[in-house]
């Protein structure tokens, strides 16, 4: 049976990026919305980029538009004004549709609340977003790969384990095997330790980091951690909508 790193060439064609250029761009994005007392900006003219293999923070206090942020750089939400370019497409002349073809074969996501769906098995959580990426690969060949993932994560025994009656630090881990599955080239996580003890938090922190390590996969991070923060490369802070470069959480 072949290990993790062998799945790269058996199962996902890599993908070849130059790290002289970012991968993720975001220029002079707004977003606002109004409600009883007028029009609420929740960020103000955000320029950043990533690079190829490149970890970056975005903290800031709760409610500053770190989750909002992470949105409009997925391409799951459109700003007010401003643009993002993920891996060199315009994601505002993009539908739907296409976002999601996008982000399906080269980018994985990492949430506080995990999104498992409860009712499938840690096996099959991770299998789903193979087999959107990859519909002419070999059923057979995804399982493999689903089954080396798990283990990588330390669940190899707990494949066949209902999502819902794993532990939140198991929900997690499964979490970060469908993420790296499809051996994305951007990892977004949004608070991925937020709900777990701080054993667990810290265990789950390490093997994030040393997948992304591994892989070369860039890293875009929302926490409120400054320790976890200070392991990223690059560190922006929001205040106020408006963001900068440095400052902890």
């Amino acid at each position: 049976m072949p290990s993790p790193a062998a799945l790269k060439t058996q199962t996902i064609h890599p993908k070849a990026f130059s790290v002289s250029h970012p991968i993720l761009q975001a220029h002079a994005l707004n977003q606002s919305f109004a409600d009883a007392s007028g029009t609420v900006e929740v960020l103000k003219q955000v320029t950043m980029q990533v690079q190829a293999g490149q970890s970056v923070a975005l903290v800031g206090a709760s409610g500053s538009g770190k989750s909002t942020l992470l949105a409009l750089l997925a391409g799951l939400d459109n700003p007010t004004a401003g643009h993002v370019a993920l891996f060199g497409q315009d994601l505002s002349v993009l539908n739907e549709e296409a976002r999601a073809a996008l982000r399906r074969s080269r980018v994985g996501f990492v949430f506080q609340n995990f999104q498992l769906i409860a009712h499938l098995t840690a096996l099959e959580n991770v299998l789903l977003p193979l087999e959107l990426a990859q519909p002419k690969t070999p059923y057979k060949t995804l399982v493999l790969a689903a089954q080396q993932w798990l283990g990588a994560v330390g669940l190899g025994t707990q494949a066949r384990q209902k999502a819902a009656v794993l532990s939140g630090g198991e929900q997690q881990r499964v979490a970060l095997a469908r993420a790296f599955a499809t051996q994305p080239e951007l990892i977004f996580a949004d608070e991925p330790t937020g709900s777990l003890d701080h054993a667990t938090g810290l265990a789950i922190e390490n093997l994030l980091f040393d997948q992304v390590k591994a892989r070369g996969t860039a890293l875009v991070l929302v926490t409120h951690d400054p320790k976890l923060a200070a392991r990223c490369d690059v560190t922006y802070r929001i205040v106020a909508g408006e963001l900068s470069l440095g400052g902890g959480a």
